[in-house]
């Protein structure tokens, strides 16, 4: 993955398991996590991210809203990709 500056990311390179991966990170689930989630084994969510096996279409559609990105950026790197918490913007996603 190419980092231009600390706020862009291009992942239009990556592949859809470095993207889940990615997103699974920024929102900070352990794998076990994200697999619970969306109803699936650890080691195939591990699978997906290792680029091993690939998702299912109607996975991707669940692997999305489970991580908060777009279908399309999970799928191309372009559109609603995650949002990393940081001592910048942390207050923004702290319960009121």
């Amino acid at each position: 993955m190419y980092i231009d500056s600390p706020d862009t990311f291009y992942t239009t390179d990556d592949t859809i398991g470095g993207r889940i991966s990615l997103a699974r990170d920024a929102n900070g689930l352990s794998v076990e996590a994200a697999a619970l989630a969306i109803g699936i084994a650890a080691g195939t969510w591990i699978d997906w991210e290792n680029d091993r096996d690939a998702p299912f279409p109607d996975r991707l559609v669940m692997i999305a809203e489970a991580l908060g990105v777009s279908l399309a950026w999970l799928v191309s790197g372009r559109g609603e990709g995650p949002t990393w918490i940081t001592s910048d913007n942390a207050s923004a996603f702290r319960p009121d």
